[in-house]
């Protein structure tokens, strides 16, 4: 398993010490991941290709409530962490507990900043503390159609078909 790559925040801190003075890139990015899909997948290879590591932090369970509302996550965040830890081009996980990464960008204050293209640069957390520190902030683009609550959706929707032509 690559459990080991899921780091409490002051782990990664020294982490981030050691990759600055190796002259290293530290790529963030964030997200709930709640299903893992062929549009995660791209998304974050194509982040990781923006330095020499790439940290991914999760949003937890209570985060992602207060974000997506009751009924999310569908899946918990240890094992959200865990499927996104087995990934060859996510280096680190961490979880934050807050709304936004914010306080994580500012404590790691990471070499460049991606979201989805979903996300304007100007909306982007944590884009002035990385630019500041004359970081790079960019979105990647997804791909069409490929989101969890598409996933979600199309399952209702079967889940429905299914009861109506059963009964």
């Amino acid at each position: 398993m690559a459990t080991h790559k899921i780091k409490p925040l002051e782990e990664m801190l020294r982490i981030r010490t050691g990759m600055r003075g190796q002259g290293k890139k530290l790529v963030f990015t964030n997200g709930c991941f709640d299903i893992l899909h062929v549009g995660h997948v791209r998304y974050l290879n194509q982040a990781r290709t923006l330095g020499d590591a790439l940290v991914t932090a999760v949003n937890s369970d209570r985060s992602v409530r207060e974000n997506k509302g009751e009924g999310r996550p569908l899946v918990p965040e240890a094992e959200r962490a865990e499927v996104l830890s087995s990934l060859a081009c996510v280096d680190y996980v961490i979880i934050f507990d807050e709304a936004t990464p914010q306080a994580v960008i500012d404590a790691i204050v990471p070499d460049v900043l991606v979201k989805g293209a979903d996300w304007g640069l100007s909306e982007i957390v944590g884009r002035e503390t990385v630019e500041k520190a004359g970081g790079l902030v960019c979105n990647i683009a997804l791909v069409p159609g490929k989101s969890t609550s598409s996933i979600v959706a199309r399952a209702l929707e079967r889940t429905d078909s299914l009861r109506e032509n059963s009964g």
